[in-house]
Parts: structure tokens; sequence; C-alpha cells
């Protein structure tokens, strides 16, 4: 996954992600995931939750928008995986990451183009991923 909008896969995936039975809040992430920007926008703008928010957020992040993407981690406020994200990044990025998830200080992390931005971004996908899908079964 690209720290900016660029590259995309290709249509056939499009296609895919759309017909995929997962809740909205995941199929934002695949979009996003597959780098088809426009599509992951459309779909987190359209939910009302704080995944929707979260996913949101980071579209803008990597618009790159950081004044959008810092409006929409207020929307998001303190999530479940903030924890799991603050301890994974903190692995990379001891000096930088300990204690608790700051989207903001991550904002400004990858506008400077901090080195373990991508992996750390990586990582945030996953976790918000794998909540995105147990929320189906969480009802």
């Amino acid at each position: 996954m690209p720290l900016v909008r660029g590259r995309t896969a290709p249509p056939t995936t499009r296609d895919a992600i759309a017909r995929a039975t997962v809740p909205e809040s995941a199929r934002a992430g695949l979009y996003l995931y597959a780098g088809f920007w426009d599509e992951a926008h459309e779909v987190a703008q359209a939910i009302e939750s704080t995944e929707g928010s979260y996913w949101h957020a980071i579209v803008h992040r990597q618009e790159p928008d950081a004044g959008n993407a810092a409006y929409w981690f207020r929307r998001v406020g303190p999530h479940a995986i903030f924890p799991a994200l603050a301890k994974r990044a903190g692995e990379l990025d001891p000096v930088l990451f300990s204690g608790r998830w700051d989207p903001y200080a991550f904002i400004d992390y990858c506008e400077r183009g901090g080195p373990h931005a991508i992996a750390i971004q990586h990582a945030e996908w996953e976790l918000l991923f794998e909540w995105c899908l147990k929320s189906a079964t969480r009802g």
C-alpha cells in the first residue's frame, strides 16, 4: 500500500472488490489497499460510523491533505485499534512512537517522509481491516 495516492490494481480487481461479500467498512479498506482512491473515498464517505471516518481520514492522509485527514481523525476519536497500533509502530520506531497512538503525529510523520511510514501505515491498514471484518460478527 503506497503512502500517497498513486498506484492502482487492474480494473478486474475493482470489480472483484465491488462484488465481495464484506462489510462496507472493509470494502473501503480493500479499495484503498488496491489503490482505487476515488472508490475508497466514496465508500468511506458514505459510512456513518467510526470506521468510515477512519478510512476517510486515511484516504485524505494519502491524498495528501493533512488538514482534511486531521478533521476525520477528530471524528474517529480514540479507536479500539490504537493500543495495538501504538505497539506495532513502537517496534518500528521506538523513539517517535512509544506509549499511546497519536494519529495527528502520524500525519506529520507521513508528510515528513518518516522512514517507517509505509510499514506503520500497512500495520494500521491490517489492524483496521481486521477490526472491520470482525465487526460483522460482533453485530
